[in-house]
């Protein structure tokens, strides 16, 4: 997703000598020593790797033809691929001149796909270098290597690998990021839920720690996944790439609140404070003292952060209330047009607080998701706004991504649409997982090293990508409607043709063949056009069928031309089926008496 393997050695803890992992060694224990200590230049980054070759290019203790030295695999492997250019960046030193080899290699180290030497006379200090390579050669399993013939000791920290072709010149994947635009998202939740939180708060993420030179940037243990991170992917980059993806940021804070203790509420103030200068380092004017670093991180302008979420999932908590309080009246004092949004469930009852939006998380079977496709029904129609900030089938139910998650999901959704005037945004969750390390199912999209796939659920939120900005129109079932089914209608226009459509949407989540008789009224007459109408489906012949690397599209929307528009209709509905009838209207003129707007829902 994020494409920066950074190699500072703070993951092995504070106390030396440490691991070094992911680094390896390349050699043995007769030709080099390597180990950490606390010389670092970077004072929040004191930890280097130490790297003493016992080994010459003569005498009786030789170096092998290859050198000796270090490698690092990046994340299960970097993709490598012939005719790009990737720029390596380290930090080093030596008592001596040095001559080292930084090369991509494969996994073994055998095949060399690119290579430079970096040379150099005086580096008694801390020396910045800097080398490109273009490679020769594919490979998607590929390491890192830093190695050398001479007799020394050589010092290193913060090394990077990063390609030059990536989502905007911005460091993401293109492949990932053209997946996640094609959703058209209207706004990016971050930097997650739990992780904002941590275990424990000294392990919760802390926004003032990622904005600085990612060679200086901390790091942190994020305690609830269980791994390091250098937070390379940082609160600037998830401002900047909601702008690249055209989606409004939503800023999830920490509310003094993690899994395991809180902080009382008299004792918030200087949480409160961080998060006013996080909104200061992303709207304010480059000659503040929080955007000026913004400026300086080369984005003058002002992102366009217009939504806080106070805490995840925290509306239990002791803690809660008191310290939500003291964070809305200072933002709002602040920022009046900011958006704020509660942990609270604010569905069936007023909340006893302020807020402009509820936060509603729901994960559940199959079942239990469709069947909350009417949550929102009778749900207040006063105070704050919903926001259904995670949703899922999981379980037994959903496997990696089946298909019978993605249409009862596909049913709640449509209730949520149907629900406009109360839901105002909503988001699948979680969005990525990395093959090589599901701790948890399902996930939107599937990656590792070279590859990526969307799961059916991915391919389901396609359905709904036009209905930001729409028109929900009425859409009744007859009373002996099968219960398996469930329908919307919007009108929308599309912004590359100027045409309107008429989109009908319908989830069968029984095990039948379902004939469904459409009929619409409103239409000026002869204005429904057959041409340019089209029917898309996703569905399988298993439920439980789900996509992968060697199948990624065994589950996917399947688009065709719908003939038979008409505005009396007979439709054929396969069983576990979501299908959608995208109508060509000729004229834009359609009556809409009763309808409701749909508003800024997300996909």
């Amino acid at each position: 997703m994020w494409i920066h393997y950074d190699g500072g050695f703070e993951a092995g803890g504070y106390n030396t000598p440490s691991n070094i992992d992911p680094w390896s060694i390349i050699g043995d224990e007769s030709s080099l020593i390597v180990s950490t200590d606390r010389s670092s230049c970077f004072d929040r980054n004191k930890i280097a790797l130490r790297m003493e070759v016992l080994c010459g290019s003569e005498g009786i203790n030789v170096c092998p033809p290859g050198g000796v030295g270090i490698h690092n695999p990046g994340f299960w492997g970097m993709n490598i691929e012939q005719g790009k250019a990737y720029k390596v960046v380290l930090h080093m030193r030596s008592l001596l001149p040095v001559n080292i080899s930084v090369s991509l290699t494969d996994t073994k180290g055998l095949q060399t796909l690119a290579t430079a030497n970096i040379l150099a006379t005086d580096v008694l200090k801390w020396t910045k270098a800097k080398v490109l390579l273009e490679a020769t050669g594919t490979n998607h399993n590929s390491r890192l290597q830093l190695t050398t013939t001479g007799k020394t000791v050589i010092w290193f920290d913060q090394v990077s690998v990063m390609p030059l072709d990536t989502y905007k010149g911005h460091g993401f994947r293109n492949d990932l990021f053209k997946m996640l635009a094609d959703l058209k998202p209207r706004f990016i939740r971050f930097p997650g839920g739990c992780f904002v939180e941590g275990e424990w708060l000294r392990n919760a993420f802390r926004w003032k720690e990622t904005v600085l030179p990612w060679e200086e940037r901390p790091g942190h243990f994020g305690d609830v996944w269980k791994y390091w991170t250098d937070d390379g992917l940082g609160y600037f980059e998830f401002l900047q790439l909601a702008e690249d993806l055209g989606a409004s940021p939503v800023w999830v804070v920490n509310n003094g609140i993690s899994h395991n203790d809180q902080v009382d509420t008299s004792s918030i103030s200087p949480f409160v404070q961080e998060i006013l200068d996080s909104i200061e380092f992303a709207r304010g004017d480059p000659d503040s003292e929080w955007g000026s670093i913004r400026a300086a991180m080369g984005h003058p302008e002002p992102f366009d952060l217009r939504y806080v979420a106070v805490g995840n999932e925290d509306c239990s908590k002791k803690n809660y209330r008191g310290n939500y309080l003291k964070f809305y009246h200072a933002i709002k004092d602040a920022y009046p047009d900011m958006k704020i949004i509660s942990n609270c469930d604010g569905s069936a009852k007023q909340l006893d607080h302020p807020a402009d939006m509820y936060d509603y998380h729901i994960y559940t079977g199959a079942n239990s998701m469709f069947s909350l496709a009417h949550t929102f029904d009778h749900a207040l129609r006063s105070g704050p706004k919903a926001f259904v900030s995670e949703y899922a089938v999981t379980g037994k139910d959903a496997g990696t991504g089946s298909l019978l998650a993605a249409i009862a999901e596909a049913g709640f959704l449509i209730g949520i649409e149907r629900n406009s005037d109360l839901v105002e945004m909503a988001s699948y969750a979680p969005l990525f997982v990395n093959a090589n390390d599901r701790q948890w199912n399902p996930d939107a999209i599937v990656f590792d090293s070279f590859q990526q796939y969307g799961t059916p659920s991915y391919w389901m939120q396609h359905f709904f990508k036009e209905s930001s900005g729409a028109v929900l129109l009425n859409s009744t079932l007859q009373a002996n409607s099968s219960s398996s089914l469930i329908a919307s209608a919007i009108a929308w226009e599309n912004p590359e043709d100027q045409k309107n459509y008429l989109k009908i949407k319908v989830v069968n989540f029984g095990g039948n063949t379902v004939i469904l008789k459409i009929s619409i009224d409103g239409l000026e007459k002869n204005s429904l056009q057959s041409y340019g109408s089209t029917k898309t489906i996703l569905t399988s012949s298993n439920r439980m069928d789900e996509n992968s690397f060697k199948v990624p599209n065994k589950v996917a929307p399947i688009q065709s031309n719908f003939e038979e528009a008409a505005e009396n209709m007979e439709v054929v509905l396969p069983p576990n089926s979501f299908t959608s009838f995208n109508l060509f209207i000729k004229s834009n003129k359609i009556r809409l008496p009763g309808n409701n707007y749909v508003g800024k829902s997300s996909d």
